[in-house]
């Protein structure tokens, strides 16, 4: 048996039946993860079950992670999506909630964070409170950068649109010293997530949204390693970045 598949159904209140709906499979499939450990779910099967379960593939089906796991300098590539939206929402939640001393949401815009994370002023706040350092770089809304990204993309939801959501969620948040939040366009192509020692990085491609392009999850293990190399650009648009608040007369975190 694959009992913390099982383990995971029952915290779930999940039932054969709804998760083979939720992942668009026969509940026969369903009913042999759970009775064949050795059969592993397709790739979108399994971030489809985790998303629906609300856990973590690791935990789901840890042969398949240990399968694709590398020697060298590789290994701090922990997973690969093909799209950032067939990553699990669960993922970001467990990273976020992980993290004890930094968190950095290098996303240009950030939007679909508040979208998709229940209550993240408040994870935040906690986080804050507990002594984690918390960092938003955001692309300048007034920038030509920007315009010229809107253009690209095409879409009716707006760059400036989506980073206003960012910025009004912080405004909230303005009375926590230890959120702060920065204007800089030089990642429009490239957004960079820390949690501590893992982070997502996501490059942008052309013509496409956020959650169109790939998704890589690293985490540390050596020094000046991808990781390291990643952090090491997000300081240095943040070095040259501009305080949110400058310029707003206080009304921003």
């Amino acid at each position: 048996m694959n009992q913390a598949l099982r383990r995971a159904m029952a915290d779930a209140n999940m039932t054969e039946a709804r998760l083979a709906e939720r992942c668009g499979v026969d509940v026969k499939t369903v009913a042999r993860w759970i009775t064949e450990p050795s059969r592993i779910p397709h790739a979108r099967h399994r971030w489809a079950a985790c998303e629906a379960l609300g856990e973590e593939e690791q935990n789901l089906w840890p042969t398949a992670i240990r399968s694709a796991l590398t020697t060298g300098p590789n290994r701090e590539l922990v997973q690969v999506y093909p799209y950032r939206s067939a990553a699990p929402a669960s993922l970001w939640r467990s990273l976020i909630t992980r993290a004890q001393r930094e968190l950095v949401f290098g996303g240009y815009t950030n939007y679909f964070l508040w979208l998709e994370q229940a209550n993240l002023s408040g994870a935040l706040r906690r986080k804050a409170q507990a002594g984690c350092r918390i960092r938003f770089l955001i692309g300048d809304p007034e920038s030509p950068v920007t315009a010229v990204r809107e253009e690209e993309e095409g879409v009716p939801l707006t760059l400036s649109t989506r980073i206003a959501v960012t910025l009004a969620e912080l405004a909230k948040l303005r009375d926590v010293p230890e959120i702060e939040g920065r204007f800089e366009t030089g990642h429009v192509s490239l957004s960079v997530f820390r949690f501590d020692n893992e982070m997502i990085v996501t490059p942008h491609l052309a013509r496409k949204v956020g959650h169109d392009s790939p998704m890589m999850h690293l985490r540390r293990y050596q020094a000046d390693g991808m990781f390291d190399r990643f952090a090491a650009h997000v300081e240095e648009l943040s070095s040259r970045g501009r305080d949110i608040r400058e310029g707003d007369g206080g009304a921003q975190a």
